[in-house]
């Protein structure tokens, strides 16, 4: 009975074959791993975390109300970003009344927490209703017929209460006097889409 010598060079060939097909199964598993972990850590990502890593760059925010905004991001809170469009020219925008936010680079910013949490859409309003700074409001749904996407309303802030504000409505180049106002109006905070600080005279 003769011995086949060949045997032996299959069984190593066979081997090696194995080891190959191992490694690249190995390798496959690892990389469909990091994806995994990849997609697992990106869907943890906030929205406001997301945009936060444009601080300090250009982007374009497109609105609920079809109005789009350009200009510098100088500030993301919980529920609002701050761009300023121009010198002197700046624009709260409601997170919750962004549709499209473009412009965004790969970075993504920190997560929003402790004190921060607190200074939401509400009191960033708080603010520029203390100021007695005239603004411009633009809350979705508009008005007459046929019905536009958006309302445009200039005036002061006169109060803020838990979920509305009060608009005196005025003539934009013109302080809050009670001669120049044409009527007191409520607004759900729900409802803005942005609020633009307007300059006096």
């Amino acid at each position: 009975m003769s011995i086949d010598h060949g045997e032996p060079m299959r069984w190593e060939q066979l081997f090696s074959d194995l080891d190959a097909r191992f490694d690249d199964l190995a390798d496959a598993e690892m990389m469909a791993e990091l994806a995994d972990r990849q997609r697992v850590a990106a869907g943890a990502i906030s929205m406001v975390e997301r945009i936060g890593g444009a601080v300090g760059r250009s982007i374009r925010v497109r609105t609920v109300a079809g109005i789009a905004v350009t200009g510098t991001l100088l500030r993301i809170g919980p529920d609002w970003l701050l761009l300023q469009e121009g010198p002197g020219r700046e624009a709260l925008l409601s997170l919750a009344a962004t549709t499209i936010v473009e412009g965004l680079s790969a970075v993504t910013g920190p997560a929003v927490k402790g004190v921060e949490l607190r200074l939401n859409l509400r009191h960033a309003l708080r603010g520029l209703a203390r100021d007695r700074a005239p603004v411009s409001l633009v809350v979705a749904g508009g008005v007459g017929e046929p019905a536009g996407l958006y309302t445009e309303v200039t005036g002061t802030i006169d109060r803020l209460g838990a979920d509305f504000l009060e608009l005196a409505l005025h003539a934009p180049w013109e302080p809050r006097r009670a001669a120049s106002v044409r009527s007191v109006v409520l607004v759900p905070v729900a409802a803005v889409v942005l609020v633009r600080a307007l300059p006096l005279g």
